[in-house]
Parts: structure tokens; sequence; C-alpha cells
């Protein structure tokens, strides 16, 4: 099992629940889902961009991704409908925890001049949103097989409405937040 869900079932639970006066367990925020996300617009001039990303993404996350198309026609962009123009993945339970995992103790580390994550990317109802530059930060990713440096989003989904009980969650996963 992840090393992250046994820490949040044996400890982080109670200890939010005691935190914030809580009757019920099932009370207690947890994370339900993280999904990350890679937009490629050079994709609209070559086809084969998306399959680099797609490769990447499925490193990272272990698990294939799904590829976004475009919903409407930008004459601007040179976007048509239906364009391949990204890919995002879905993780849930055991392979959130592992991907959770490796972001915090292992890729966020890795960043160049990091000085931790704003707590401002808060959307107000209990979710968390980090954007990161380069993909290379991932030890997945093999440096000299990379044809672009692409960026990522990547957004925690928390069972609570309430962003001071998202941020104590997050903080109690590690997650390196600037005070």
């Amino acid at each position: 099992m992840a090393r992250l869900s046994d820490k949040y079932k044996n400890t982080i639970r109670q200890q939010l629940k005691e935190k914030f006066g809580l009757k019920n367990i099932f009370e207690v925020p947890k994370l339900e889902k993280i999904v990350v996300n890679i937009g490629v617009g050079d994709a609209v001039s070559d086809s084969k961009i998306i399959n680099n990303a797609i490769n990447d993404l499925t490193q990272i996350t272990g698990q294939k991704p799904v590829v976004t198309k475009a919903k409407k026609s930008i004459a601007g962009f040179k976007l048509r409908k239906g364009l391949s123009i990204g890919c995002k993945v879905t993780l849930r339970k055991k392979r959130m925890y592992e991907f959770l995992d490796r972001l915090v103790f292992i890729a966020l580390p890795r960043v160049r001049d990091f000085k931790g994550l704003s707590k401002k990317s808060f959307d107000g109802s209990g979710n968390y949103s980090i954007g990161i530059k380069e993909q290379i930060i991932f030890p997945e990713i093999n440096y000299d097989k990379i044809d672009k440096v692409r960026g990522m989003d990547i957004s925690l989904t928390t069972s609570t409405n309430n962003q001071e009980h998202a941020y104590e969650l997050l903080k109690c996963f590690n997650l390196p937040f600037k005070d």
C-alpha cells in the first residue's frame, strides 16, 4: 500500500479530526483525486508532438492519458474543432498517493529556485492547483529522449469545501508551502 495512504489513515485523519473538532471520522477532509494535464499547443502544426506528450505523461503517472480535443475552432490560432491539443490523466486511490509521494519528496525539490508553493492557488472550494514549467523534474523522464520541455498543470481535489481544512490536509501531506 502507498506510504502516504497509510500515513493518512493512521495519523493525519485523527489529527485533523481533533484539530477541527469534528464529531464523525467521515467529516475529515481527504484527497479524492489528482488530475495531471499537459497542453500541447504545438500539436496544431505537427500531430506527432502529441504522441511525445502522451509518452511523457504515461511515464510520469503510470497510467495512459486521455487525449483532449479542441471544443471550437479559433482562426487566430489556426485551430480546428476536434483537433488534439493536449492530454490528461485522473489519478485516484493507490496511484494518486504514489504520485503525490513522488511529487512532494522527489520532483518538487528538483525544481530550480524553488521557494515553496503559494497559498493563493486554492480555488475557494478546497481544491489546489500547481503549475510546473518542465516535466524533466520527474526522475522517470530520460533527459536525452525528450523532444521539448513541456509544462503541466496538477490539480489536487479534496472532499472539503473549506479552504482552511484543505490547506491543513495538504500541509499534513508535507506539501512545501511558503510561509
